[in-house]
């Protein structure tokens, strides 16, 4: 029985490799076959993307743009993006001291056109009862609120395992029921005014999911789904809805995520110090707003592969993300042994 059992893995793993190492080839030759005749229209449609999104970043003037998360990373980096392109900008997040620190910081960077101040208010998405009483105080501060951002949230670092409970709900209330009663909150006043829009900064993974990342995951593909039923139900009524999903960002965000205990992580992973800027984000995000896109990945080339090959080849899929789970938990358990001989801390 247990011969067998090992056959099928041993044949699952060969047609895995297989079709993995066939789908390399093809994009190798591919790629020198095709390669000059691919990258001059790729050039050249970039480059009118650009010259669009360049003409219309003019109608993003005057706008009130509300964006939560704003006292540090991406948020912080739309905030100034925002700014810089005429917006009157409403900084929304929990650290109101953090926020000022934005605000005089956006004051000082230079601005090409006539700018409205920053305005600062304090917002905890994990208190949903206070959420419809924020966005009254924000409709008062301009009379209309015409972008909501919704980018604040938390990550999450552990094994589904070993986490507990209140640390899915925690990061369930606030990376998707505190963006969903927020932005339902922001609706009404958008459907009375005609138009609006709304962006939720996702991420890859609300399109793939990955080991130790389960209920960040979860958040994520929830909000993906909130999205296309929202955009499919308030399009025609000239309310937009873009769902972007960056893939590794420097940010802080693998520090302040939560461990499956519900402590502090307090690591800077790889991956997100080698990720992309902040700013480089913020850009991106800002040109889909302004090109009115429904959905827009920012991340390096890796990422973008994998979302590919989990629609295409699932099989590939699952191999590769078992192989990582189980890399990872060879490297904890050598942390452990390396912080660890016979219960004493060495």
């Amino acid at each position: 029985m247990w011969e067998k059992k090992e056959k099928l893995q041993a044949r699952d793993l060969a047609l895995c490799q297989g079709l993995g190492g066939s789908i390399w080839n093809s994009l190798k030759g591919l790629s020198r076959t095709l390669g000059p005749f691919l990258i001059i229209p790729m050039i050249l449609y970039r480059f009118i993307i650009a010259w669009r999104e360049r003409q219309n970043r003019h109608l993003l003037y005057g706008k009130v743009v509300m964006v939560t998360g704003a006292s540090s990373g991406i948020g912080e980096a739309l905030a100034g993006e925002f700014y810089r392109a005429g917006c009157k900008v409403i900084l929304a997040a929990r650290r109101e001291n953090e926020l000022e620190r934005v605000r005089k910081s956006i004051l000082t960077s230079h601005c090409t056109l006539p700018a409205f101040p920053p305005v600062v208010l304090s917002l905890d998405l994990s208190d949903l009862n206070t959420l419809a009483s924020k966005v009254d105080v924000a409709k008062c501060i301009h009379g209309r609120i015409d972008i909501l951002v919704n980018n604040g949230g938390t990550s999450f670092r552990g094994q589904v395992c070993d986490t507990e409970l209140d640390v899915d709900i925690k990061v369930l209330l606030v990376n998707y029921l505190g963006q969903v009663a927020l932005t339902k909150a922001v609706l009404p006043v958008m459907l009375s005014q005609g138009e609006g829009h709304i962006v939720m900064v996702s991420s890859i993974q609300g399109r793939i999911a990955i080991p130790q990342r389960s209920c960040y995951a979860a958040s994520k593909h929830a909000l993906q789904a909130f999205s296309d039923c929202l955009r499919a139900e308030v399009e025609e009524r000239n309310v937009k809805v873009t769902v972007v999903n960056p893939g590794y960002v420097h940010t802080n965000l693998s520090l302040n995520a939560l461990t499956a205990k519900g402590s502090c992580h307090g690591v800077m992973d790889e991956t997100t110090a080698e990720g992309m800027s902040p700013e480089e984000v913020a850009r991106e995000i800002v040109a889909a707003v302004v090109m009115r896109k429904r959905e827009v990945t920012v991340a390096t080339f890796l990422p973008k592969v994998a979302v590919w090959i989990r629609t295409l080849f699932p099989s590939l899929y699952f191999y590769i993300m078992r192989n990582r789970a189980a890399r990872l938990r060879e490297k904890e358990e050598g942390l452990e042994k390396t912080f660890t001989i016979n219960g004493i801390p060495s």
